[in-house]
C-alpha cells in the first residue's frame, strides 16, 4: 500500500465519522455558506504570475516543513504579496492542517481560497463551502471518471472552482470533462515522491486552452516558472518552497517581484 492509499484509507474512515456528529443542515446553517465566491481560475487568466501559494505545515515526504508560523499571518502576507489565491491544506493526519486554518485564512484576506484536501465524498464538498472556500481540489488517482463527474457538477452547483490535479496521461484522459475549472499537473510521483518538471511539459499538449493549466509541485525557481509559461501554464502552485522561510509572505513577495 503506497502513501497515497494509505492516506484515502484513513480519510474515508475520517469522513464517515464526521457524518455521524455533524449533519449536512449544519454546515448548510454556517455563515459562509451563502457567501458569494470569488473565481479562482478567472484570476489566473488575468494575472502576469499565476501564483497559488500554499499553507503547509509539514507533508509525508518532507516531514516538518513550518510548524510556527500562524495562518492568519501568512494569509495576510501573501495577500500583500499579490499571489492570485492561497491553498489550504486541512488533513491532519498527514499534512497538520485543519479546517480552522481555511476559516481563519478567510477570516483573515479576501484571496480566493483552495481547500487542498483529499476529497472522496461529497461532504467534504458541502464543508468546504462551509468553511469559506472559493475552489477545491479532485486527485484523478483516488477517484472514478463518474466521481470527478458527479463531484465537479456538485461543486459547480455550490458555485465553487474546481482544480482537477492529474499525475500522468491515462489520468488526464479519463478527467477531461466541462465541469472543471482547472487542471493541475502535479510533478510529484506520489508513489516514489520524485520531481520532474517534464511532466508538465508533456502533458501541457493534451490540455485543452478550455481549462487554466496549473503546475503543482517542484516549482522553487522563477526560472522555473518561466520555462513552463511557453507550454500554457497560467496557474503556478507553490508551497513548501514559501513556508519553508520564517516569513512566507515576505517570501511570495519577493519571488513575485523577480518574476514579474
Amino acid at each position: 500500500m503506497n502513501i497515497l492509499d494509505k492516506i484515502v484509507k484513513d480519510k474515508r474512515k475520517e469522513v464517515e465519522l464526521k457524518k455521524e456528529f455533524i449533519p449536512i443542515a449544519a454546515y448548510e446553517q454556517l455563515p459562509y455558506f451563502g457567501m458569494k465566491t470569488t473565481s479562482l481560475s478567472k484570476k489566473l487568466r488575468a494575472s502576469n504570475s499565476g501564483i497559488i501559494a500554499e499553507f503547509k505545515r509539514k507533508s509525508p515526504s518532507k516531514s516538518i516543513i513550518n510548524n510556527t508560523a500562524l495562518v492568519e499571518d501568512v494569509a495576510i502576507g501573501y495577500e500583500m504579496a499579490g499571489v492570485c489565491g492561497m491553498s489550504v491544506l486541512t488533513d491532519e493526519i498527514y499534512f497538520g492542517g485543519t479546517m480552522d486554518d481555511l476559516i481563519n485564512a478567510r477570516e483573515s484576506c479576501s484571496l480566493p481560497l483552495l481547500r487542498k484536501e483529499f476529497i472522496i465524498d461529497e461532504y467534504q464538498i458541502i464543508e468546504a463551502k462551509a468553511i469559506g472556500a472559493d475552489a477545491i481540489l479532485l486527485i484523478a488517482a483516488i477517484l472514478t471518471k463518474a466521481e470527478i463527474k458527479n463531484f465537479s457538477e456538485f461543486a459547480k452547483r455550490l458555485n465553487l472552482d474546481v482544480l482537477l490535479e492529474v499525475h500522468n496521461e491515462d489520468e488526464l484522459h479519463k478527467s477531461i470533462m466541462p465541469s472543471l475549472d482547472m487542471l493541475g499537473v502535479n510533478n510529484r510521483n506520489l508513489k516514489t515522491f520524485e520531481v520532474s518538471l517534464e511532466i508538465s511539459k508533456e502533458l501541457s499538449t493534451l490540455i485543452p486552452d478550455d481549462f487554466v493549466k496549473v503546475s503543482e509541485s517542484g516549482i522553487s525557481s522563477v526560472e522555473a516558472i518561466k520555462e513552463l509559461q511557453p507550454f500554457g501554464y497560467q496557474g503556478f502552485l507553490i508551497g513548501e518552497n514559501f513556508m519553508k522561510t520564517d516569513n512566507p509572505g515576505e517570501s511570495a513577495k519577493q519571488f513575485i517581484k523577480s518574476l514579474i
